[in-house]
C-alpha cells in the first residue's frame, strides 16, 4: 500500500514515521462508526414510538435482562433491547480503543494529552448509560430524550477528533491561515452548536417524542422552533461559504470546507423535504443520522485550519 493512502502513514513527503498501527487505527474507526450507529438505533426508538419497548432499567423487564418471548411480544421491545444492545457493543470497542492507544507502539510513545483523549468515548459511553436510565425513569420526558442525542454527538465530534489526533504531528498547534479565517471557524463552532441544540428541541416539539401514545410532549410551537432552526441553518450556511472563500488558498482545509459545505446542503435539503412532507419517520432518521455526518465534517473543517506538523527548518544562508 503507497504512503498517500496507509492509515499508519503521514501526509505524503513528509518522511515521518508512522504515528499509528492499523489495529489502534482500525479500532478509532469502527468507534467513530458506532457513535453514529447509536444515533441511529436510537432515532429507530424514537420514531417508532419504542422509547418504553424495555419498561425498566438496567435491566430489560422485571426479572430480566433481554425481553420476554412470548406471543404478545412487541416489536417496540426488540427496538429498544437492540439500542440498548448495541451501546453494549460501542463500550467494548471503547475499552478496546483505551488498551491499544496505551499498549500499541507507535501510539503509546505518544503524548499524555493524546492518550487521555481515548478516555472522554469510554466515560461518554458510562454518561449515556446512566442518561438513558432516567430517560426511562422519566417516562420519556423530552428535555432527557433530548439530551441523550446531544451527548452522543458530542461523543462524535471527540471520535472525530481523536481520528484527526492519530493522523496528526505532536508539535504544539500553530495556525495554517490568518487570524480572520480562524475567527469564520469560531462563529461556526458555536452557531453549529446552536444549530444541533435547535434541531433537537425541533425534534422534540413534534411528533417524534418516542412515544408512541404521547407524542406531541413539549409545550413548545413545533413551526417556531422549526423557524429559528432554519435561521440557524442559513447563518451556518453563510459562515461556511465565507469561510470557503478565505481559505481557497490553503488545499488541505479547502477540500474540508467542501466537504463541510456539500454536508451542509444535503441536511438542509432534507430538511426542508421532510418539514413539508409532514416529517415521514424515515427522512426524520436519515436527518438525525446526517447530524452525525454534519459533525464529522465539521470537526475536519476546524482541524484543517491548524497544523501539529513540526515547522520546517531554515535553509542555510550564504
Amino acid at each position: 500500500m503507497s504512503a498517500a493512502i496507509s492509515p499508519t502513514s503521514t501526509s505524503p513527503g513528509t518522511g515521518h514515521a508512522a504515528r499509528t498501527d492499523r489495529l489502534t487505527w482500525g479500532l478509532a474507526v469502527a468507534n467513530l462508526v458506532a457513535q453514529v450507529g447509536i444515533i441511529a438505533t436510537g432515532g429507530a426508538v424514537r420514531l417508532t414510538g419504542s422509547g418504553l419497548g424495555c419498561s425498566q432499567w438496567p435491566m430489560c423487564e422485571p426479572g430480566s435482562f433481554t425481553p420476554e418471548f412470548h406471543a404478545e411480544t412487541s416489536l417496540h421491545s426488540l427496538i429498544e433491547f437492540g439500542n440498548r444492545t448495541l451501546t453494549g457493543v460501542l463500550g467494548i470497542i471503547a475499552l478496546a480503543l483505551v488498551w491499544a492507544v496505551y499498549r500499541r507502539e507507535p501510539t503509546a510513545s505518544r503524548p499524555a494529552s493524546l492518550r487521555r483523549l481515548v478516555w472522554l468515548p469510554l466515560v461518554g459511553i458510562a454518561v449515556q448509560a446512566v442518561v438513558g436510565g432516567i430517560t426511562v425513569w422519566v417516562d420519556l420526558h423530552p428535555a432527557i430524550v433530548g439530551s441523550h442525542m446531544l451527548i452522543s454527538l458530542a461523543l462524535v465530534a471527540v471520535s472525530a477528533y481523536l481520528l484527526v489526533r492519530l493522523r496528526a504531528g505532536d508539535a504544539p498547534p500553530r495556525p495554517v491561515v490568518e487570524r480572520r479565517v480562524r475567527l469564520v471557524g469560531a462563529a461556526l463552532a458555536v452557531v453549529g452548536v446552536v444549530l444541533l441544540v435547535l434541531g433537537v428541541i425541533t425534534t422534540g416539539a413534534g411528533p417524534h417524542s418516542g412515544d408512541a401514545d404521547e407524542p406531541y410532549r413539549w409545550a413548545l410551537d413545533p413551526a417556531f422552533i422549526s423557524r429559528l432552526h432554519a435561521l440557524a441553518v442559513w447563518a451556518f450556511v453563510a459562515l461556511v461559504l465565507v469561510g470557503l472563500a478565505l481559505v481557497r488558498s490553503v488545499p488541505a482545509a479547502r477540500r474540508a470546507w467542501l466537504v463541510l459545505l456539500a454536508v451542509t446542503a444535503l441536511q438542509g435539503a432534507i430538511g426542508y423535504v421532510q418539514y413539508f412532507t409532514g416529517l415521514p419517520e424515515l427522512l426524520v432518521g436519515i436527518h438525525m443520522v446526517g447530524s452525525g455526518l454534519l459533525v464529522i465534517a465539521l470537526v475536519y473543517a476546524l482541524a484543517s485550519l491548524v497544523t501539529r506538523e513540526d515547522e520546517p527548518a531554515a535553509a542555510p544562508t550564504a
